[in-house]
Formats: C-alpha cells, sequence, structure tokens
C-alpha cells in the first residue's frame, strides 16, 4: 500500500472525482450536497496530501494539472467498481432499474437478438438500457470476466470447449443455406456440389478467423472452394450477391430475414454440414446476481416462445 493511502481521507476522493467531471465548484459541491466553502476546504485538504494544486482556475471552469489527469482515470474506475458493488447487494428490481446491460455482439447477431429483446423489455423493465459492442472473439473471455461485457454472442459448435468460467445458453440452432442471385447465369432450380465448387465464394468471419467453418467441413472431405471475398459482416452479403455471380453459404435465417433486401434465391447446401448452434456466453462469477439471472429468464423465455430466429 503507497504511505499516501495511509494519510489519504478517502472521501476527498468523491471531491476530486466530481470536479473533474464538472469542472466547476458549484456544479461538484451541488452533487455531493455540500455548500461551496466546504467543498473548497475538502479540496484544500486534498491538495495539502497530495502536494499537487490538482485543479487550476481559468475564467469559470476548474482545469485539472497533469498530476491530476493521471489519477483521474484510476479514481474514477475504483469509485465506480465501488458503487457496483454496493448497488450489487440491492435486490435488482427491473421494473425501475437503469442498469445497463452490455452485449458483444456481430452485427447479425446483434439483428436477431435486439428487435425482440427491446419490444419484450419495454414493458417489464422500460428504464433498463442495453448497450452492444463489437465481438473482437467469438468468447470475449477477458471482457466477460472483468465485468466490461455482461453476455457475449455468437455461432458455436458443441463441441467447442469453452474457457475456464464461461458458460453458454443455446439459443437455437439451424441449417445453413445457400444464396446466389435471381438470374445466375449458371445456377438455376438446383444446385449440385460439383457447380457450387465451380463458383466463387463470399465468406464472413467475423472475429477474423483464416476460414469459414464451410471451410473446414470440405477440407475433410478432400474438396476446397474458391474464395473471393473474405468479410466480417453479414449484412453487406446479400446486396453483394445480388450484384455479382458469387455465391455464399449462410445460416437460413439470416438469408430469410436479408432476402426481403435483396434480389437473392435461396438453394440447398449440396454436402452434409452440422447445423449451426447460436449461443450467448457469459461468465460464471456474475451467475447468482439478481440482474444477471433476471437477463438470463428473459432471454431464455425468448428462445422458449421461438420468438427468436
Amino acid at each position: 500500500m503507497h504511505p499516501l493511502l495511509r494519510r489519504l481521507d478517502l472521501n476527498l476522493l468523491l471531491v476530486f472525482d466530481a470536479l473533474h467531471r464538472h469542472r466547476s465548484v458549484a456544479g461538484a459541491a451541488h452533487e455531493l450536497s455540500l455548500s461551496a466553502s466546504a467543498f473548497s476546504h475538502a479540496l484544500g485538504r486534498l491538495r495539502d496530501t497530495l502536494g499537487d494544486e490538482l485543479f487550476v482556475r481559468q475564467g469559470n471552469r476548474m482545469y485539472p494539472t497533469q498530476r491530476a489527469e493521471r489519477l483521474a482515470t484510476a479514481v474514477a474506475a475504483s469509485l465506480g467498481g465501488l458503487s457496483d458493488e454496493l448497488g450489487g447487494w440491492a435486490p435488482f428490481d427491473a421494473l425501475t432499474s437503469e442498469r445497463v446491460f452490455t452485449f458483444a455482439a456481430t452485427d447479425f447477431t446483434a439483428l436477431q437478438l435486439l428487435p425482440n429483446l427491446v419490444a419484450r423489455l419495454q414493458d417489464c423493465a422500460p428504464r433498463l438500457q442495453l448497450k452492444v459492442v463489437q465481438a473482437g472473439r467469438k468468447v470475449c473471455v477477458d471482457e466477460l470476466a472483468s465485468g466490461q461485457v455482461d453476455f457475449a454472442l455468437g455461432y458455436g459448435e458443441e463441441r467447442d470447449s469453452l474457457p475456464m468460467g464461461i458458460d453458454s445458453l443455446e439459443w437455437t440452432s439451424g441449417r445453413y443455406v445457400v444464396i446466389v442471385r435471381r438470374g445466375h447465369p449458371r445456377i438455376h432450380k438446383s444446385l449440385d456440389l460439383e457447380a457450387y465448387l465451380a463458383e466463387r465464394h463470399v465468406v464472413v468471419t467475423p472475429w477474423g478467423e483464416a476460414t469459414g467453418v464451410v471451410d473446414l467441413v470440405l477440407r475433410r472431405m478432400g474438396l476446397h472452394r474458391d474464395v473471393a471475398l473474405q468479410i466480417p459482416s453479414v449484412l453487406a452479403c446479400p446486396f453483394i450477391i445480388a450484384s455479382s455471380d458469387l455465391i455464399m453459404t449462410i445460416p437460413q435465417p439470416a438469408a430469410e430475414r436479408l432476402a426481403p433486401a435483396a434480389d437473392i434465391v435461396l438453394h440447398e447446401v449440396p454436402f452434409e454440414i452440422e447445423p449451426y448452434a447460436l449461443r450467448l456466453y457469459s461468465h460464471r462469477k456474475y451467475a447468482r446476481s439478481d440482474a444477471h439471472t433476471w437477463m438470463i429468464g428473459q432471454l431464455r423465455a425468448l428462445f422458449e416462445q421461438s420468438t427468436l430466429l
């Protein structure tokens, strides 16, 4: 422990944090329900303890010194973490809670989840907030473990081994289809394996994988397809397919959801491929919290009602 911590009145960190955010003694004092003189006295004590001016007045604003700016992130993170923990002891009330649930998702997994989830929550949890961040990996282990992300959404296989502490909930599973543009010059009513391999392909790899799941299946068969385009987003793909002779293998719900927006035709995949599994990942350390338990219950209810694709 740093010697300064033994001498520091930790209540003064609230003064520091409020002034850093407001840049105004009056605004910070109002937030903490202190008089301007009491706030100034507390700031003076903090300056004496840390041996730095911390904030310098310029006009009507208080600007942090270099040392204060370096401290600000650590102070805000510490106070925020402590506030979350203290708040976590109170029973979770969905009707009044303004808690933020953060989901890591790709564009299409977010499209599958959010319309139905938002519709469900608008009545039973009207003040709840949802935040979606781009999933950099299939399972965001560090983000889930730290609590930065509550849930990660993605496709997985039943045989996938999960990192320690990570749980998964299967939303649904389904089959793949092949999409081609209407009026494709070589693919008409049906698509066989020879025709499939003769065309050039679009592959979606949302987490930067070297190859897609289809390529792994073909490799086990001793086959190879010609990939013309590798892309992280599925939403652009139907429009690419509709304006070219490229073809694409994609989960059926994605194809059906996006088909009305582009002039594409769906075909059966001309070889055996295991169904995909759409999964929700979370960390075990948060599994027993009231908020997480409640949200997982809402998601399970959606899955059981088959309202998700």
